[in-house]
């Protein structure tokens, strides 16, 4: 907790004097801060920087960590929205996940959270696991949809090297994911969603009109930021710097005065590549005026070059470009196409 107050001192010049509009407790699990914690990390922000008064502060909770006292604490120092991860109202599914909660808890979080004045609730979900059918899905999606929230984050599983899932179906103890079956379901969230009133502006990512995260949506469109605590993540629009993520050494490294961090400076070629990669997943698509003035006439032809590769993958709207729902399945894949592996697009 000093350590990270002692960073918010050291780091007061990151953003010079750009107005905060957004603060988010994540990472980890930022609901176990006592309100005291909390409390005195916002005053020293709002003492350190220019925090808006209407900013939208979101904080990551899961279900176990959801009391009423909690939330009537939460509440009280400002806290706007929440950020629940629920993943899964399948009680196999929950415990195959190691999660604490079980399926009534998912619910009851939320019902409670509304009862004390939190309109501004997004959760995480799932799909893709071998628990879930199409049709699972689809009551799934029912179900979160009768909580009456306003944000929906939900997730294809993925199997990665060197954890516990990742080597269980290396092994054949588990079934890898089956990808035409996340599509079948990637395919349904979107289409239900969107006719109960959600926008899906970003590819994992739906809300109902003005209650888009405003947090998220900066690292989308490349906006400035400033990560604090371990491992945390800045960009200031040409520079990006992460902490170093071992605890003990963040905090030795600040008890002594010191910011124990590693920055790499992005070049033209890497700040159009990650324009392509995010816009590319986002309902705001890639501007090709914008790709001319901030990249330049030679990055915009190359563009419009790759752009002939795929004639069906876009819908149009004068400038902008954006990939239809099918494409979106392939949205790495055709950002990839292009990117710029060279420093000049010529």
């Amino acid at each position: 907790m000093n350590a990270l107050l002692r960073e918010i001192d050291l780091r007061r010049a990151y953003l010079g004097n750009e107005r905060i509009e957004t603060i988010y407790f994540g990472g980890g699990t930022p609901s176990l801060l006592s309100a005291v914690e909390i409390q005195t990390i916002l005053m020293r922000l709002r003492a350190t920087y220019t925090v808006a008064p209407e900013a939208e502060i979101t904080l990551e909770a899961n279900p176990d960590d959801i009391s009423a006292e909690a939330l009537q604490s939460w509440r009280s120092l400002g806290i706007n929205r929440l950020s629940i991860g629920l993943q899964s109202f399948n009680e196999e599914e929950l415990k195959w996940m190691n999660r604490a909660h079980n399926a009534a808890q998912s619910l009851q979080s939320v019902q409670l959270a509304q009862q004390y004045g939190f309109h501004n609730i997004t959760i995480d979900l799932i799909y893709g696991s071998k628990f879930q059918s199409v049709q699972s899905w689809e009551q799934t999606l029912e179900t979160t949809l009768q909580l009456g929230i306003q944000h929906i984050s939900a997730y294809n599983l993925t199997v990665e090297e060197r954890t516990r899932l990742g080597n269980a179906v290396l092994k054949g103890k588990e079934p890898d994911v089956n990808e035409d079956l996340s599509s079948a379901q990637f395919l349904l969230l979107s289409q239900v969603l969107r006719s109960r009133g959600f926008q899906h502006y970003e590819i994992s990512n739906f809300a109902l009109p003005g209650f888009e995260a405003q947090h998220n949506s900066n690292y989308w469109r490349q906006q400035t930021y400033l990560g604090l605590g371990p491992s945390a993540h800045s960009f200031n629009g040409n520079h990006r710097q992460w902490n170093v993520r071992n605890n003990p050494q963040y905090i030795r490294s600040l008890e002594n005065g010191e910011l124990n961090f590693e920055m790499e400076l992005l070049s033209p070629r890497d700040l159009y590549n990650e324009y392509v990669m995010t816009r590319l997943r986002t309902s705001w698509g890639c501007d090709l005026k914008e790709i001319e003035v901030r990249f330049g006439t030679p990055i915009l032809r190359h563009f419009e070059t790759v752009l002939k590769d795929y004639p069906a993958d876009f819908i149009r709207k004068d400038q902008l470009l954006i990939l239809n729902d099918s494409a979106r399945l392939r949205a790495d894949g055709i950002a990839s196409a292009f990117f710029i592996l060279e420093e000049t697009a010529d």
